[in-house]
């Protein structure tokens, strides 16, 4: 009886028989399946797209620049990989010690160990005075009063 309830409440057991249940706005899957279903959709749709520009033949204008230099084939392409960060430095400045995951990064741009990771002891030339200056007169604009007239 109470499952005829919920079913009439608009909750169905889940299409994928997970033992939880799901709603027609989720097209009768529990939330995990759903995401599931959603994230393969993304991965066909993504891959269909790659596929669709591997396939593509390039522009006019690069295809006479291509032919006039080498022959080409598919696999001297540039892929499209995305770009990785650069590699963390993993000694300090100063001593050329060490330092891995603990260095700690100035706001110079460089990475100190834990002696030399303040600024009076690196030498550091990031101006801290006037970082300092713009960050309160960003914070604290100028409130100029009206001109009250005088009767």
């Amino acid at each position: 009886m109470a499952e005829k309830q919920r079913c009439q409440e608009g909750h169905w057991p889940c299409v994928d028989n997970c033992s939880f249940f799901g709603s027609p706005a989720t097209l009768n899957l529990c939330s995990k399946c759903y995401r599931d279903f959603r994230l393969k959709e993304e991965q066909a749709a993504s891959a269909k797209l790659a596929v669709e520009i591997s396939l593509s033949s390039p522009p006019s204008s690069a295809a006479t620049v291509s032919s006039s230099t080498a022959p080409s084939s598919p696999s001297e392409e540039p892929s499209e990989v995305a770009a990785e960060p650069a590699p963390r430095p993993t000694r300090c400045k100063s001593c050329r010690k060490r330092v891995g995951l603990t260095g700690f990064r100035c706001r110079c741009g460089w990475t100190y160990c834990g002696q030399h990771r303040y600024p009076e002891r690196h030498a550091c030339a990031f101006d801290y005075k006037a970082a300092g200056r713009a960050a309160i007169a960003l914070a604290n604009p100028v409130v100029k009063a009206d001109k009250l007239r005088r009767i």
